[in-house]
């Protein structure tokens, strides 16, 4: 009997412990910088186990994939990416766009390590080679052929992710002709697949830090060496030119796109509405007021008040795109 008090005692005991930690746990896992770090975490790690899933296939599976296969395992990764951080963090899952969206002021840029860290800590987790007939490094990086040379590379990447950009821009300007609500992350990964399958061959766009970098960590520390950042020093590539043509696909679009469309201002019919209010509008028999007024005077006791009304144009604020 005093052993059974003991227990029901220390069953107590520890829900009054447990308690106030799992709301401390509660609380702070619906901060929203920790919920975007999550949904970036997840979602960056699902858009890898596909996409480098299907890179594997290739290398390792003579039968089991092909080139195709792989740019239907990033774009749709990429989908299911989308589908799982979509309304909680944008599902970036790319340094490159996060970057630019901070540089263009869509983004605060304290949010700009978080969104980079959640990438890149899913990843820090034979005869392992990086070049030859027998190399398995490029299942994790992207690696440059030999019919390319380093900065011909460093320009399609760049090139390449300025397309990847410009086209996200279109899909989601709700202000252009968008995709249809629901369908953003079909349409995105559709978009990864066309750019793999018509611009993916010279440098295996990469056009992402957080999908190149990350996994050559990973392969330095499980075993293929110090070779996978000096391979014809390429490494820094897939980190640097993704910013820069993202930035620069990004200006393309607000200058021959974004600036010739009429942005429709935010609060315009709040303030016709407020404007309304303090117009006296004439009444229907009146069809046609005078244009001038016989002087009548008025002495200061019956002077009617006269409330001036604000400029229209002070009550809009248009938006900025």
């Amino acid at each position: 009997m005093a052993e059974s008090d003991r227990k029901r005692r220390s069953t107590r005991n520890s829900k009054m412990v447990s308690s106030p930690v799992v709301t401390k746990m509660q609380a702070i896992m619906q901060k929203e910088m920790v919920r975007e770090f999550l949904a970036e975490f997840v979602s960056t790690y699902v858009m890898m186990v596909f996409g480098l899933g299907s890179v594997a296939h290739m290398v390792l599976g003579e039968k089991f994939g092909s080139y195709l296969s792989v740019n239907l395992g990033f774009g749709f990764g990429v989908t299911m990416g989308v589908h799982m951080a979509g309304n909680i963090s944008g599902a970036h899952m790319n340094a490159a766009l996060t970057f630019t969206n901070c540089a263009l002021g869509r983004m605060s840029w304290k949010k700009f390590p978080v969104y980079i860290l959640a990438a890149i800590i899913q990843f820090s987790g034979g005869h392992l080679t990086v070049t030859g007939p027998t190399a398995t490094a490029g299942i994790f990086a992207t690696y440059l052929p030999e019919h390319m040379t380093l900065w011909r590379g460093f320009l399609d990447e760049v090139i390449v992710t300025g397309i990847l950009q410009l086209c996200l821009f279109a899909i989601t300007d709700k202000e252009n002709n968008p995709a249809l609500q629901g369908t953003q992350a079909l349409v995105i990964g559709i978009l990864i697949v066309v750019i793999g399958l018509s611009l993916g061959m010279n440098t295996g766009y990469a056009m992402n830090p957080s999908r190149d970098l990350p996994p050559r960590f990973f392969t330095f520390i499980a075993g293929w060496g110090i070779q996978v950042f000096r391979a014809r020093d390429w490494w820094w590539v897939p980190v640097v030119a993704p910013l820069l043509g993202a930035y620069l696909g990004a200006i393309v679009y607000l200058v021959f796109i974004g600036s010739s469309i009429p942005r429709r201002p935010q609060i315009l019919e709040n303030s016709m509405k407020y404007e309304d209010r303090r117009i006296p509008v004439l009444p229907k028999t009146m069809s046609n007021p005078p244009t001038t007024l016989t002087p009548v005077s008025v002495s200061p006791a019956n002077r009617p008040s006269v409330r001036t009304v604000p400029p229209l144009s002070d009550s809009i604020h248009l938006e900025h795109f």
